[in-house]
């Protein structure tokens, strides 16, 4: 054979080689890489323990575009743990914001209405339209009806389940987990028409118990603050998000983000 066609032999080979295998090694490095999930509670011009300036904030959403991250809706992460073959795009990070604090509307609905990222918010409905500090309904709806605003549970009133495990009876403690579950389900639902089965643990405590009733309330999926990226084969009831303050800007800020790439599928 000459060494032209032995050239053109090798180059098919190559090319059939490279179509077969090309779809499983983008699928391993697409199992292979997990998906930071954001977490902010409040937002304002002073900083502190859970509020991010929102300079701050502004600044993390512009490196955000500026490094091509796709920003997706956490329902869409939910989805493709529970669906093998739902492909996530490279870098894909989520957001979400847990309380319900007024300056989620002030704040941040602004920014991610300029960058049209989508975000969830993790709500406790006794406090909406009543607690001074919180979100109102109308604004709820305003937010959802952008398309960017997803609103789930962070249960009714946002309680410290191993106190009241601690003060109530077995019975009765089974009776107030359950409503806290159920009663932010219903309400959200009946007051925004969402469609509720994610829930954020308050304080991000869980345990298999609350986990078994979250399940039994209707949820597929419940989020903590473990500081990692969501990765493949998770627990559905406890998976992980970033806690984002004040300090995590520049290269602390890409840290987090970039801890995705360097995470491994659980085996």
């Amino acid at each position: 054979m000459s060494s032209c066609w032995r050239l053109v032999a090798a180059t098919l080979v190559a090319a059939i080689g490279l179509f077969l295998i090309t779809p499983a090694r983008a699928s391993a490095q697409q199992e292979s890489s997990g998906v930071p999930v954001l977490l902010y509670h409040r937002f304002g011009p002073v900083a502190g323990s859970t509020t991010v300036t929102t300079a701050v904030f502004a600044g993390q959403l512009a490196w955000l575009r500026e490094h091509d991250r796709p920003i997706i809706a956490l329902r869409a992460v939910v989805d493709s743990l529970r669906n093998p073959s739902a492909a996530l795009p490279p870098g894909a990070v989520a957001i979400a914001a847990d309380d319900g604090h007024e300056s989620v509307y002030t704040e941040m609905f602004p920014l991610i209405k300029r960058y049209r990222f989508p975000v969830t918010l993790f709500i406790y409905p006794s406090a909406i339209s009543n607690a001074d500090y919180a979100l109102t309904w109308d604004q709820l709806a305003e937010m959802t009806r952008s398309g960017l605003v997803d609103v789930q549970s962070h249960t009714y009133w946002h309680p410290d389940f191993r106190r009241e495990r601690a003060r109530l009876a077995p019975d009765d403690y089974r009776t107030f987990v359950l409503t806290q579950l159920t009663r932010s389900k219903e309400v959200i639902g009946r007051r925004l028409g969402e469609s509720v089965d994610m829930l954020a643990w308050p304080f991000g405590i869980h345990d298999p118990q609350l986990e078994q009733w979250a399940a039994l309330a209707g949820y597929a999926a419940a989020f903590t603050v473990e500081r990692r990226p969501v990765t493949r084969g998770e627990n559905m009831l406890a998976l992980p998000r970033y806690v984002v303050t004040d300090l995590d800007r520049g290269a602390r800020f890409a840290a987090i983000v970039d801890a995705a790439a360097r995470s491994r599928t659980k085996p």
